[in-house]
């Protein structure tokens, strides 16, 4: 060295794995010190080792996390298929189908009311493996009961899921996950690779969904064969909990640093719930199951048929999620909700109406393509508007009005269903969503998340 200055030579140092490696030639520069130390420690050295411990800390929780839902939302795709054909085997009508679904969105919204107020204060890891324990429970008891208050009660206290989407008591911990590990400036892509992972699933799901009909042909009943499934979707849950066991531990805060259920963003937070809650209870007159239902009944489609069917489209549902995270960056969250929202809304209104089963498959088709781009940059949009402390609580509070919203409709769909009123749970759906995009933007315009200001 010489005054100070650093020698243009070629210098050996140990690299961040332990290693060895040659360092690019370094020009002259002054020394740069560290408190009282004098460790000399050069920009790019200091960008790698914070990108790589960066790294440490987020990439291997959400992978983990990732992995486990893409095994829930796998389960979770093949159920909501199979649970209709099922409850009609069983000699049940389409009004006590509706029901079923009813309870069991009702028992979602009431669990995820106790994991928001848990979550705030307790191990977020600890609390899906809890969720993981009722999920192994519910496909356990699903295919020894034949009662149908047995069933009503089983529907209500586990996690059935008849959407097939994200009404769950999983989502409010994940998104809570998933907003602690990222930068608000990465948030929105990584929700989007979250949902793009869940649809993916939910669409190999729709698939297996067609695994009764290949039984069926190898001399084994219907109902067996869609009980065995049940008996997957617990075995399902077992492996996801092995890897949500994998997710570290959120450390132990003093108790008075534990964060508030609510604080600061609690009206920002009342008023999302209520719009949200308002397109939930539209969604619940389409959820998976009822429109499984809608196309056997007025279509008779096969099993096999609706698996294909709705395999594709969790396949367009899930590529659209980083569509919707790119065209956030150039539009906004807000107008990427809504502006892709309401064509869906017009194409599944024309499908309630159209005479042939190739031109409602189009039209839902194109609806799959559309309708889920809110999902992601809705998740992000809540993260983004409230403080780190009340993050699971603001997951729960805008899932919980969701649930209980879309618990309601089931019941009346199925209602509509007996009446031989097929078309209008479709077209009640449309509308009520086209109002809620609406509303959304008048409200929640100039709101904007930081990576928007």
């Amino acid at each position: 060295m010489k005054g100070g200055w650093i020698a243009d030579r070629p210098r050996k140092s140990e690299s961040i794995f332990g290693s060895t490696m040659h360092s690019f030639r370094v020009l002259e520069r002054p020394f740069c010190f560290r408190g009282t130390y004098g460790a000399l420690e050069t920009r790019a050295r200091r960008r790698m080792r914070s990108r790589t411990m960066g790294q440490g800390r987020s990439v291997q929780p959400a992978t983990w996390l990732f992995a486990a839902r893409s095994l829930r939302d796998f389960g979770d795709g093949f159920v909501a298929i199979l649970l209709p054909v099922y409850l009609l085997a069983l000699g049940y009508s389409p009004l006590q189908v509706g029901f079923i679904a009813t309870a069991s969105l009702f028992g979602s919204a009431l669990l995820t009311i106790i994991i928001g107020f848990l979550g705030a204060h307790h191990d977020l890891r600890r609390l899906l493996l809890a969720a993981v324990g009722l999920m192994v429970a519910t496909g356990v008891a699903m295919p020894m009961i034949n009662d149908y208050a047995l069933l009503l009660a089983v529907a209500f206290a586990g996690t059935i899921n008849p959407s097939a989407g994200s009404v769950s008591i999983f989502v409010p911990l994940e998104h809570a996950v998933l907003a602690r590990e990222v930068t608000n400036a990465d948030r929105t892509r990584m929700f989007a690779r979250y949902s793009l992972v869940g649809a993916l699933a939910s669409a190999g799901g729709a698939l297996a969904a067609a695994l009764p009909d290949v039984m069926t042909r190898l001399g084994m009943t219907q109902l067996s064969s869609i009980r065995l499934m049940f008996v997957l979707y617990a075995f399902v849950g077992i492996l996801g909990g092995l890897l949500y066991a994998r997710i570290p531990p959120r450390p132990v805060t003093h108790e008075d640093h534990k964060p508030a259920a609510l604080g600061p963003s609690r009206a920002i937070v009342l008023k999302l719930a209520a719009l949200f809650s308002l397109d939930a209870f539209a969604g619940g007159f389409v959820v998976q199951s009822l429109l499984a239902l809608w196309l056997f009944e007025r279509f008779d489609l096969s099993l096999s048929e609706a698996g294909v069917f709705f395999f594709w489209t969790g396949v367009l549902s899930a590529f659209s999620f980083p569509v919707a995270a790119r065209l956030s960056k150039q539009i906004g969250l807000v107008n990427t909700m809504v502006f892709t929202h309401i064509p869906s809304s017009i194409a599944l209104g024309l499908a309630a109406f159209a005479p042939t089963l190739p031109l409602v498959l189009a039209l839902l088709l194109v609806r799959a393509a559309l309708s889920q781009m809110d999902v992601p940059t809705r998740s992000s949009y809540v993260m983004a508007v409230v403080t780190e402390a009340e993050r699971a609580a603001a997951a729960s509070f805008t899932s919980v009005p969701r649930s209980l919203a879309s618990a309601a409709s089931p019941a009346l769909a199925g209602a509509l269903f007996a009446a031989s009123y097929r078309a209008w749970p479709l077209v009640i759906c449309a509308g009520l969503k086209i109002i809620y995009d609406l509303l959304l933007l008048l409200q929640f315009r100039h709101l904007k998340p930081p990576e928007e200001s």
